[in-house]
């Protein structure tokens, strides 16, 4: 066994892993799995630049995360960082306070280096399972991009595209600062239009419609998948592989549209820092199902992170 560190840093959430790897049996035992809403991306879209609160909340999150990663001793530690730094002038700032508090550089990857990584982490522990058919079609949505992968055994095309739920959320359903509470339809129309222009440009380089089976990421999915439960609480366990049918999605994405932001808090499963985005988030996740024809989508709770871990060990 290796012990190794994984620090996912996206446009909504920072993430970290540490585990056990043994590369030989292909298996991979958490120690600790944390996740910390810091919105990297604050205004991103609008600016080109990470605001300093955003900075600050990330920096915030990093020094908790070392000293996790220091009570562990983790023998490897990679940080990745995807949508929010690629696109900001100044992620020079970004790396610095990185390198200072983890004493690792951050690597800024490409969209297909993104895909890549979650496609490993997602489709390792399903590789043999005689009730999913292949090719898999791995879809994770985040904050500022969504990745599409296709592929079996290996990674057969993906692409990354720039709808995620914090940037449509940013770019059509807020209004004077503050997102509109519930959202118009025109508004509604507007996401679901670039989304859709997205869905198009993917397509391109990647056979969507080829895949047998839809595995979907990230916070909006698990989210999505927590809500279709009635969940209590957000419950890991019972999240991942769990699957949840078009109609469902389709349901919950419609009353999430139409709910004003204290009936999203009010959700027991929703973490406060998705409340804003959820809404997006699954009608990315919508337009999807219905564009590749799928019946359900299987939810993992390995994805990118995981990847990265592998990508250490």
């Amino acid at each position: 066994m290796t012990r190794v560190a994984a620090v996912d840093c996206g446009t909504n959430s920072i993430r970290l892993l540490v585990a056990d790897a043994n590369p030989e049996t292909g298996e991979l035992v958490d120690l600790d799995r944390r996740m910390t809403i810091v919105r990297l991306g604050q205004g991103v879209d609008r600016t080109g630049r990470l605001a300093p609160e955003a900075l600050a909340r990330t920096f915030a999150a990093c020094r908790e995360y070392a000293q996790v990663i220091k009570e562990y001793g983790a023998e490897r530690l990679r940080f990745v960082a995807t949508s929010a730094s690629r696109d900001a002038e100044n992620r020079d700032e970004f790396v610095r306070g990185v390198v200072d508090i983890l004493g690792v550089e951050p690597e800024v990857i490409s969209g297909d280096q993104e895909a890549e990584f979650s496609f490993t982490g997602a489709t390792k522990e399903l590789a043999g399972r005689t009730d999913l058919a292949t090719p898999f079609l791995v879809v994770d949505i985040g904050g500022g991009s969504t990745e599409f992968v296709v592929g079996d055994d290996r990674v057969r095309a993906a692409r990354s595209v720039d709808v995620g739920c914090v940037r449509m959320t940013e770019r059509h359903l807020v209004r004077d600062g503050v997102v509109t509470d519930p959202p118009t339809e025109e508004q509604i129309a507007a996401v679901r239009a670039d989304i859709e222009a997205a869905l198009d440009l993917a397509e391109r380089s990647v056979p969507l419609r080829d895949a047998r089976t839809l595995v979907g990421l990230a916070g909006s999915v698990t989210t999505v998948s927590a809500v279709a439960q009635e969940l209590p609480a957000y419950d890991s366990a019972r999240i991942h592989h769990s699957r949840v049918s078009l109609d469902r999605v389709r349901e919950i994405t419609s009353a999430l549209l139409r709910a004003t932001h204290a009936e999203r808090a009010a959700i027991p499963s929703l973490h406060p820092g998705r409340v804003d985005v959820i809404g997006a988030g699954a009608l990315v996740l919508l337009a999807v199902m219905e564009r590749v024809g799928a019946t359900e989508v299987v939810v993992s709770e390995h994805d990118i992170l995981d990847g990265i871990a592998w990508s250490v060990a």
